[in-house]
């Protein structure tokens, strides 16, 4: 019940204010061509700021975006230059480790020689296997 009284108060009350805008209207020192005209304006007014209002925010979006793209941009770039430099450390390790093992294997090399070589004047046999 309480409810019940409340929702018809709520009613009244919506009733008696759309009345009272009503008796305002009515009663306006202006007449109705006037008012009618000051709405209209008012009307015209409140479209031409809403245009303004969205052309503003629209380029602040679009000038956000801007710095957003610039910042992707630097971003991306910085990768790359980051990518290169391990690539370029990478291309040196591995030239590195083709000379350590050229150079490795050229002493391996040398050393079967020499060994081949001792063997031979230890023996006296020229008949020795080579790999």
């Amino acid at each position: 019940m309480v409810e019940e009284s409340k929702s018809y108060g709520l009613a009244w009350f919506l009733a008696g204010l759309g009345v009272g805008a009503l008796v305002g209207i009515l009663y306006a020192p202006k007449s109705g061509r006037e008012t009618r005209d000051d709405l209209a304006n008012g009307a015209r007014e409140g479209t031409e700021y809403l245009k303004a209002r969205t052309r503003q925010a629209a380029e602040e979006v679009s000038a956000i975006v801007d710095k957003s793209k610039e910042q992707v941009t630097e971003y991306v770039e910085r990768g790359k230059e980051a990518v290169d430099r391990g690539r370029a450390q990478w291309e040196e390790f591995v030239e590195r480790g083709k000379s350590l093992v050229t150079e490795q294997t050229g002493r391996v090399t040398s050393a079967m020689d020499a060994g081949r070589q001792a063997y031979r004047s230890t023996t006296g046999s020229p008949d020795v296997r080579e790999y």
